[in-house]
């Protein structure tokens, strides 16, 4: 507890960038995310292999995806070589979640939307997207998270966030300054989680009381 009083603000100053770097990746694997997951929903006979292919980039270590940056021309030692990491990290786990939220959007009403006239540009943003809603909702939760505690890896190439708590902590054998970062992290993920979900029922009000389950369904109404 001492050595927390005494560094409020070295914890303070980390967690600031924790998030912001862990905040532009989830938004850029967001809006990346988006149209591949259409693409995967709209080609049925590509959608297997885009999704597995997309999902097997989670799978590469993040020392690995840092030096496979580095040869395309990102800093090895940078922030933005974390970014872009955490970033590809988020596609992989948000582009199932798009699909998966679309292929949850009733056939009927989205033959309902084609009878009255919406095209495929309103009828995607007016309808299929709303109504798929609250599963990527539950992606970006999930994604959300996840990022959060990735970005941690960031301190073993020289990024400044509460990852460096962790290693520099370990190596002097700081306790205290190891479970710092560690609710510090939580915390954070806590509190993005939240956002998310108070985000969700204002931006969705038609989906208030229901759930996605397992991320495959999800109640449709036309509001």
């Amino acid at each position: 507890m001492t050595w927390v009083l005494a560094n409020l603000d070295l914890i303070w100053q980390l967690s600031v960038q924790h998030l912001r770097q862990s905040a532009l990746a989830i938004v850029f694997g967001f809006l990346i995310a988006l149209p591949i997951g259409w693409a995967a929903f709209r080609y049925t006979r590509l959608r297997g292999s885009v999704l597995t292919t997309v999902g097997l980039l989670y799978t590469i270590p993040s020392f690995a995806l840092f030096a496979i940056l580095a040869l395309f021309g990102v800093p090895y030692l940078s922030e933005a070589n974390l970014v872009v990491a955490l970033t590809i990290y988020a596609v992989a786990i948000m582009t199932r979640s798009v699909t998966d939220g679309l292929d949850s959007v009733d056939a009927t009403t989205r033959g309902a939307a084609i009878a009255v006239g919406f095209g495929a540009w309103a009828r995607f943003w007016k309808v299929d997207f709303p109504l798929a809603g609250p599963v990527i909702l539950a992606g970006l939760r999930v994604t959300a998270v996840s990022t959060i505690s990735l970005a941690t890896v960031g301190a073993l190439i020289g990024v400044q966030n509460l990852g460096y708590l962790f290693t520099n902590g370990s190596q002097r054998h700081i306790v205290a300054e190891i479970l710092a970062g560690v609710i510090a992290v939580v915390v954070i993920a806590l509190i993005i989680d939240l956002l998310l979900v108070v985000a969700g029922r204002f931006l969705m009000p038609w989906a208030r009381g229901s759930r996605a389950a397992g991320g495959r369904g999800v109640k449709t109404a036309l509001a």
